[in-house]
């Protein structure tokens, strides 16, 4: 009877051994990924519109919360940004003092980041003050992974002073191509990277990157070495739906399948539904934080991994958030002020004006080649603080140039602070070394200001955020002409609406943030030398250095006029609402300045053809007419072979 007793508890043991041993491995195989990307210092909860309402959403505190809740929930996790986690708010003002975004991510629990585009806003020397000051402070930190970089140097072999600098703080950093994450006995080999898009949207970096499918495989190669179990990589390269081809991180899942997971930054997208290669899984969260991606995935009997869950979990403000990294919030926003609002006799939530309507969907600004009443807004608030700093004998301000890539976000109905102003406009650096692009002054032809126009019509379509909005200009453009000829008429608007004729050979003042004046003769390059931009100084001689011609406050500070303080003096300046300055219904409206014309009618897709249209045009009838030259030689040939054939036969 003990025997049997015996035998009975041994086999239920056995039975309760080999079900933890199961159940127990197989939980083991799950792993939970948590990712980000494009967070762009969005510290605080921000606005957006929804179902015709404004709610907020994002924000470090919160995220807390969620990333807490998520481990809570999964006994294997590992957390991951993709880049783009600083420039966009006013906190990106200390980026090279404090590092506040590396920190606070340290705070969070972040196992690996790598880098955006933007990290390179400051360019290498203000990234490398980062990567310091991140050290500096001795806070945890996340590892950083840059699989692609590379540190060019002359023909003599040495690198720029800047280059090396940053070189240096990488490794003071700790930064590594890649890194390898036990939880739980699974080794995750997590690796990033840069991708072409994101690459030419830096061009002030002063490092290169290498092809990321060539750095994927590598890097593959590397970690199977070191027999990881999952392999994710950081990509800020993105997707794109409309062209698959060029949808960077598509093609990486097709060309390098060993990859499991793909987090993918960059291109902002919101996938709700993972896109899945092969066995490759990608995810994106969107921007700027609304969402914390959260993927579960488990091993199956090819050592690869099945996806279990996918989702983008809102942060909003059902969450609650942690109070620990509110207060480290609140304590970066006073050195923001400090350090930088009090340069500007200005407050972080000061008031600057009402705007009684939502001005504009900043979501889909970029797909809609139109004339746009933000635009407008932040194209004449250029042309109106230069005007109001100039002297006596400075020309008229003929126009400003306003690309859409550079608005970051817009304004909704209801008061507007000095960070809602700054969010909008809060690219790049000056050689003052202050945040802001600051504005420049160039003289173009009256042929090159028709040229504006021709390259926000023809170049827009095939790179959205070369979009251009204005101020200053009315021109019609038709969307289903020729390319480089769809604009048929540029005429100067003034602010009542009237209009004058363009001179082709005089010169007119125009204005535009430092970053678009240094585009502007890049114009030439990528329309392979049809379009031609020569931005020259009031005397005709072309611009060599942009530096040289930043406009500067004319009330004795002498500082940079920065383009987001352009925006904040003018809204500023409009007459007093019922408490504050109120933006006129003038900007709820549209005012001829871009004006569309859809239509396929002959006569209006052949009307008033330029000089490229032209010389199409005489291609075509030269090919034409050579081919009838042929035709009929052929058809003279063959006629003449018939009556030589008759004369032989008689």
């Amino acid at each position: 009877m003990h025997r049997f007793l015996a035998t009975i508890i041994w086999g239920l043991g056995f039975v309760v051994v080999s079900l933890f041993t199961v159940y127990g491995k197989a939980s083991a195989e799950e792993m939970t990924i948590l990712f980000t990307h494009d967070l762009h210092d969005n510290l605080y909860p921000h606005k957006i519109e929804e179902n015709g309402k404004i709610v907020t959403v994002g924000g470090y505190a919160r995220l807390a919360t969620a990333i807490e809740e998520e481990r809570n929930k999964h006994e294997q996790t590992i957390l991951v940004d993709a880049g783009d986690f600083s420039m966009g708010t006013l906190f990106q003002t200390i980026f090279s003092r404090h590092s506040p975004t590396l920190r606070l991510m340290g705070e969070l629990g972040y196992d690996a980041v790598t880098l955006g585009n933007h990290e390179f806003d400051f360019r290498a020397a203000g990234l490398a003050d980062s990567l310091m000051a991140a050290t500096r402070h001795g806070d945890k930190l996340p590892d950083l992974v840059a699989s692609n970089i590379v540190y060019p140097v002359d023909e003599d072999g040495k690198m720029s002073v800047d280059v090396a600098y940053l070189e240096k703080a990488m490794g003071v950093y700790g930064a590594k191509e890649y890194v390898i994450v036990d939880k739980g006995g699974i080794k995750v080999g997590i690796f990033g990277l840069m991708g072409k898009d994101a690459d030419s949207n830096a061009p002030m970096s002063g490092v290169e990157f290498t092809d990321i499918i060539e750095a994927a495989q590598e890097m593959v190669a590397k970690l199977k070495e070191e027999d990881v179990d999952l392999i994710v990589a950081l990509s800020h390269s993105g997707t794109n739906e409309k062209d698959k081809k060029n949808s960077e991180d598509e093609v990486l899942a097709e060309k390098v399948p060993e990859i499991d997971v793909i987090v993918s930054g960059h291109t902002h997208t919101f996938l709700y539904e993972p896109i899945v290669v092969g066995d490759t899984v990608i995810g994106s969260t969107g921007e700027y934080g609304q969402n914390l991606g959260v993927m579960t995935l488990k091993q199956n009997e090819r050592g690869r991994w099945d996806l279990v869950t996918y989702e983008l979990k809102r942060i909003d403000d059902s969450i609650a958030p942690d109070e620990k990294i509110a207060a480290q919030i609140d304590a970066y926003k006073q050195l923001v002020q400090e350090e930088y609002l009090d340069h500007f006799d200005l407050a972080f939530d000061q008031v600057l004006g009402y705007i009684p309507f939502h001005i504009t969907d900043f979501s889909t600004m970029s797909e809609r080649h139109a004339e746009d009443p933000l635009g407008n807004l932040i194209g004449d608030a250029y042309m109106a603080i230069v005007e109001e700093n100039d002297d006596e004998n400075a020309d008229p301000v003929t126009a400003a140039v306003v690309p859409v890539g550079t608005i970051r976000n817009t304004f909704y109905e209801g008061e507007i602070t000095v960070s809602d102003v700054f969010n909008v406009s809060s690219l790049g650096i000056g050689p003052d070394k202050i945040s802001g692009y600051p504005l420049v002054e160039v003289y173009l032809t009256g042929k090159e200001l028709k040229t504006i126009a021709e390259v926000d019509a023809s170049v827009s379509p095939l790179m959205p955020s070369a979009q251009l909005y204005i101020a200053g200009l009315s021109y019609t453009f038709n969307p289903n002409r020729l390319i480089f000829n769809k604009v048929t008429d540029v005429k100067i608007q003034r602010r009542d609406g009237t209009t004058e004729e363009i001179d082709d050979n005089k010169l007119y003042r125009v204005v535009a943030g430092l970053y678009s004046g240094q585009m502007l003769p890049v114009v030439s390059e990528k329309s392979f030398g049809l379009l031609k931009l020569e931005p020259k100084k009031k005397d005709g001689t072309p611009i060599t250095d942009f530096e040289e011609h930043i406009i500067y406050m004319n009330d004795g500070t002498n500082r940079e006029i920065k383009e987001w303080y352009a925006i904040a003096a003018y809204i500023s300046s409009f007459p007093i609402g019922d408490k504050w300055p109120e933006v006129p219904d003038y900007y709820n409206t549209l005012h001829d300045r871009k004006v569309v014309d859809d239509s396929k009618n002959i006569v209006s897709l052949l009307k008033k053809p330029n000089g490229i249209a032209w010389t199409v045009y005489g291609i075509v009838a030269f090919a034409i007419a050579l081919v009838v030259f042929i035709v009929r030689a052929i058809i003279r040939r063959k006629k003449k072979k018939q009556i030589i054939d008759k004369e032989n036969v008689v």
